[in-house]
């Protein structure tokens, strides 16, 4: 089949310059008891410095201005959108520049509950927003703003199974949400669970319990059969379209896609082959490959796949700042959540891929090149902001851009994900 060039728009999100660099911004998800996201905690950072050591009214506007650049609806989805926020913010009014109605204002624990900072939440819940305590721990001084919160965010940490029961009995009775933060582990998770938590957040739900010594099940290698015969160039259209017609929801699922907005046909395709005529390889790839990990990800919480949807596109877009292979490093970021999605261990599943030995390698944690940017995304996940900062000089990557290309994929996954349900 003859190659076309013709690649698919996709979703983005077009950003002003900004003034002095933003240097990062970073989402974290909060889920629900059923694996549902619930709101997203956003993580910003607009100096090089971990801790901000100037102006703390100047570093607070940076934060907010950044916030209404990139749009929250945006970046949540028009899920809750959880802010830190200072007490310049609070009182000076500086808030009111985020909607209302989908914005959570976050109090951290290092804030003093002034007579200010008290009136100033009122009003701001009288206007509408959402208030929540931050690494909360019970101190009377802070009842005023208990009174006042719906959410409050517990550190699972650095609070012990005693303390957290304690706050949970002073805390009884009021209509309040418990968020367990840094939650890690599966053991963490369900620990949380059995508390009482109802909300949760952190990276637990990319870790589950692997099952060493488990099979991988044979429909899954058959997806990475596909996958393999998807590396050939050309393509060979018969032996692909018989492979993927074997898989009524895969097919399902990948013409779906092919008439989404994520490929932005402009006529309907009904068929594999009418697919991948119409789009050529290159594009049908990249679609194909989607439709393969939603079906790797049945049963898990679509936030696993959203996730490798970000990491996926990240590293495709971004390849070109470190002269990396465009569709190597979007299966790079695609597959290196596998093990959440099938809870076998990468060790076992890096030997069946149809990768080049570099590319492996990276899955199986190795600091390569091929890596750079998957672990670049990775700490930038979390808020490691000194390993981002460290990664991007090794590969003299330039950071406003590298953030820029992961704007963009947060907005393009959460469309995609959109098509592929």
């Amino acid at each position: 089949m003859e190659t076309q060039t013709k690649r698919a728009p996709s979703t983005e999100i077009v950003l002003p310059e900004l003034v002095g660099g933003l240097r990062y911004m970073a989402r974290q998800p909060i889920l629900d008891l059923r694996g549902r996201v619930h709101g997203y905690e956003l993580l910003f950072r607009a100096g090089p410095e971990t801790a901000f050591r100037g102006d703390g009214d100047n570093a607070t506007r940076t934060m907010l201005d950044n916030t209404v650049i990139f749009g929250l609806d945006k970046l949540t989805s028009g899920l809750p959108a959880f802010v830190n926020c200072t007490v310049e913010s609070l009182t000076e009014q500086m808030v009111h520049v985020l909607p209302p109605s989908m914005t959570v204002l976050e109090i951290l624990e290092t804030l003093e509950p002034t007579p200010s900072l008290i009136a100033a939440c009122h009003k701001l819940k009288i206007a509408g927003f959402r208030l929540a305590l931050d690494d909360f721990t019970w101190q009377p001084k802070f009842e005023p703003l208990v009174d006042l919160a719906d959410y409050i965010k517990v550190d699972f940490i650095k609070t012990g199974p005693e303390a957290r029961q304690e706050l949970f009995k002073r805390l009884n009775g009021r209509a309040i949400a418990l968020v367990a933060e840094k939650v890690e582990t599966q053991d963490e998770y369900k620990q949380a669970c059995d508390e009482g938590f109802t909300l949760f957040q952190g990276y637990f739900f990319c870790r589950p319990v692997l099952m060493k010594n488990r099979k991988i099940p044979a429909n899954r290698l058959f997806h990475f059969q596909i996958l393999q015969l998807m590396q050939e160039n050309p393509i060979n259209l018969s032996k692909l379209s018989q492979l993927v017609k074997q898989d009524a929801s895969l097919t399902y699922r990948l013409l779906r896609l092919v008439n989404s907005p994520a490929c932005a046909m402009r006529q309907e395709v009904r068929s594999i082959e009418a697919a991948l005529l119409a789009v050529g390889d290159d594009v049908f790839r990249r679609i194909a490959t989607l439709a393969i990990a939603s079906e790797l990800n049945a049963g898990q919480t679509a936030e696993v796949l959203r996730l490798a949807f970000v990491r996926a596109r990240f590293c495709e877009t971004a390849a070109g700042l470190c002269a990396l292979d465009a569709n190597e490093e979007y299966l790079l970021g695609l597959l290196s959540l596998l093990p959440a999605m099938l809870r076998v261990p990468m060790v076992e599943l890096a030997p069946t891929l149809p990768l080049r030995e570099k590319i492996c390698e990276a899955l199986l944690g190795t600091q390569n090149k091929e890596r750079c940017l998957l672990h670049w995304l990775e700490c930038h996940e979390h808020g490691d902001w000194i390993k981002c900062d460290s990664i991007a000089h090794t590969y003299c990557l330039d950071q406003d851009d590298l953030i820029l290309h992961y704007a963009e994929a947060v907005v393009w996954a959460d469309d995609v994900l959109l098509s592929a349900s």
